[in-house]
């Protein structure tokens, strides 16, 4: 990738907001061997994951008088965050964090889509370096979860660009978004089966090398295994979480 801000509508980002900062790096050190580096964030106390000094993550404190969720929130690439954060509202969507920048990083925005997602909307600064990718500990996929496809794969497309690509089934309802030909997201409508107590959600997926060993060691590390390991037409697949709560998933690709 020769263009570090990305192409707009691309994931190019993803951060997690906890309650214990140091437990937190010490799991995701553990698991995917990141280090982990101060940054200054308008937001509070914030950490850069990194892989041999290419960026990953975004980890951030929670305020403690916040009752907000732990969760993992990916963010997609604009040429213009505050254009971007007017689409959001002209579609049905809320903003509720920003446009503010980011130090000298960049710009960013968080919002929800109209089932009530949360994601994020950045803009890096000029001549920023871009993030790790395809390799173990970095992320793979992110995938929405939510009611039903028709109405949110419309905001999505509308916001960002995207193309639908739909799978034509009764009993799947699941649409590939891509850009220029390339699948860059998915959203997958659960209906009735979406749990109650989460509301739709993206989950982010991290590659690994074994996902059944990945699994093992999240619950060594104290976290949970939520679903899986099992195998998919992407690779196999186990659905975790981290000894806050935080939810992800881990993968290890098919061979081409």
């Amino acid at each position: 990738m020769t263009d570090a801000r990305h192409t707009p509508g691309t994931p190019c980002w993803v951060s997690l907001m906890v309650r214990g900062l140091d437990a937190t790096e010490q799991f995701y050190g553990a698991l995917f061997g990141w280090e982990f580096r101060p940054v200054a964030r308008p937001l509070g106390p914030y950490v850069r994951a990194e892989l041999d000094g290419q960026a990953v993550a975004g980890i951030g404190v929670l305020p403690p008088d916040r009752r907000l969720p732990v969760a993992w929130t990916p963010y997609f690439a604009s040429d213009d965050v505050d254009l971007t954060a007017e689409a959001v509202r002209s579609c049905g969507g809320t903003v509720g964090v920003g446009p503010l920048d980011a130090a000298d990083a960049g710009r960013l925005a968080l919002a929800s889509d109209p089932s009530g997602a949360v994601f994020g909307i950045w803009q890096a600064a000029d001549g920023a370096t871009p993030g790790a990718t395809g390799r173990p500990g970095t992320p793979a996929w992110n995938e929405l979860a939510t009611y039903e496809t028709t109405n949110v794969a419309k905001f999505y497309e509308t916001v960002f660009g995207y193309d639908e690509d739909p799978v034509v089934s009764a009993d799947l309802d699941y649409v590939t978004l891509r850009l220029d030909g390339r699948p860059v997201t998915g959203v997958h409508g659960l209906g009735n089966a979406l749990p109650r107590d989460r509301g739709p959600h993206w989950t982010t997926y991290f590659t690994v090398t074994d996902t059944d060993a990945a699994a093992a060691q999240v619950l060594d590390l104290g976290g949970q295994v939520l679903a899986g390991p099992r195998d998919t037409e992407h690779g196999r697949v186990a659905t975790v979480a981290d000894p806050e709560g935080a939810r992800f998933a881990v993968v290890r690709p098919q061979v081409a």
